[in-house]
This record gives C-alpha cells, structure tokens and sequence, in this order.
C-alpha cells in the first residue's frame, strides 16, 4: 500500500543501491555497508516503509530485493511520493507501485 506525502529519507536512497547493487540482501547485510550509518532496526524499519511503498520486496527472514519501481526511482525514472513513473520529468497515470503494469 503506498503511503501519502513526503516519507522518503536519504537513507532510502542509500538502502536502494545496496540492495540494486548486491541483489537480495538482509538487513544485517545492509547495515554493515559503509555508506549506511544508522542502526539495525533503523535500517529495518525503512527497508519495511520502502517495501510498503513498492521499491523493495520482502523475500523473508529480514531479506529484500529491489523491485522495477525501485530501480525506475534510482534512475529517475519513478516518482516514489506519488507512487507513479515519469514521462520526461512529469508524473504519468501508470501503475502504481505494486501494481502491474500494461507492458
């Protein structure tokens, strides 16, 4: 279920190319990167808002793997606030997050 107004933090950003980088990673993983420097449950809690949202995807026992939306955000190519991708910079009505899409 993707969640309304202003939610993502840097380090969603930072936990996406983790996990975009290393595959299905655990949250002890995650936490352990150099470019990660807030806690364990921290790290939880984020990689679960992130998943609520459609940018990653529990696998279980704390593992997540990135989904299509979440590599689109990294490109810039999803606009992750409003659950939609993006069409040269504006938000189109595509599916969102979790949603299949038509292609």
């Amino acid at each position: 279920m993707r969640q309304s107004g202003t939610w993502m933090t840097i380090w969603d950003d930072r936990i996406l190319e983790v996990v975009r980088d290393e595959g299905a990673t655990p949250v002890g993983k995650i936490t352990e990167n150099d470019g990660i420097r807030i806690s364990q449950p921290s790290v939880s809690r984020r990689c679960q808002k992130l998943a609520d949202n459609g940018l990653l995807r529990p696998i279980g026992n704390g593992v997540y793997a990135i989904t299509d939306e979440g590599e689109a955000y990294l490109k810039g190519e999803y606009d992750a606030e409003n659950g939609a991708f993006m069409n040269g910079g504006e938000v189109n009505n595509g599916p969102a997050a979790g949603e299949p899409s038509d292609i």
